[in-house]
């Protein structure tokens, strides 16, 4: 599955939303190796990326971090700012320069809270992204840890 296409913000929220939160937004960017951030820190921004790739990462005692998923262009990264209480679940690390647009994640939760069409756009397509990526996370790390054949389903 192609997330990019599945999950975009583009084909997920309709215009006049899409358009009120990117009046929000602010470019930035990174060069490849920066943390954008760590499991268990505050989530207070986000970003959708439009150039690179960021590496998802979930902490294993005794073990380097796990890469759960590699993100691209137009996918969103972090979606622990909308819920409480809102720490990363996950680390992020960028794997090559990445330039993206910055989301202040106090400012998008009270847009979202004045207008609820938007906050429901806005949490479907989150929860879209955050189902997905519970999935990749079980997937690698059955890959990862578990005995052959363990991630079979019954």
């Amino acid at each position: 599955m192609n997330t990019s296409t599945t999950f975009s913000m583009l084909r997920a929220l309709p215009a006049e939303h899409r358009e009120r939160l990117m009046r929000s937004a602010r470019e930035v960017s990174f060069p490849q190796g920066t943390r954008l951030f760590e499991e268990g820190a505050r989530a207070d921004r986000f970003w959708i990326i439009r150039t690179g790739t960021v590496a998802l990462d979930m902490h294993v005692p005794g073990r380097r971090a796990a890469v759960i998923e590699t993100i691209g262009h137009d996918e969103l990264v972090g979606w622990s700012w909308l819920f409480a209480p809102h720490a990363w679940h996950l680390g992020a690390e960028t794997t090559s320069p990445v330039r993206a647009y910055e989301f202040d994640a106090v400012a998008v939760r009270s847009m979202c809270q004045d207008d609820h069409a938007l906050g429901h756009s806005v949490a479907q397509w989150v929860g879209d992204i955050l189902a997905h990526r519970l999935q990749s996370a079980r997937t690698r790390l059955l890959d990862l840890y578990a005995p052959y054949g363990s991630g079979s389903t019954l």
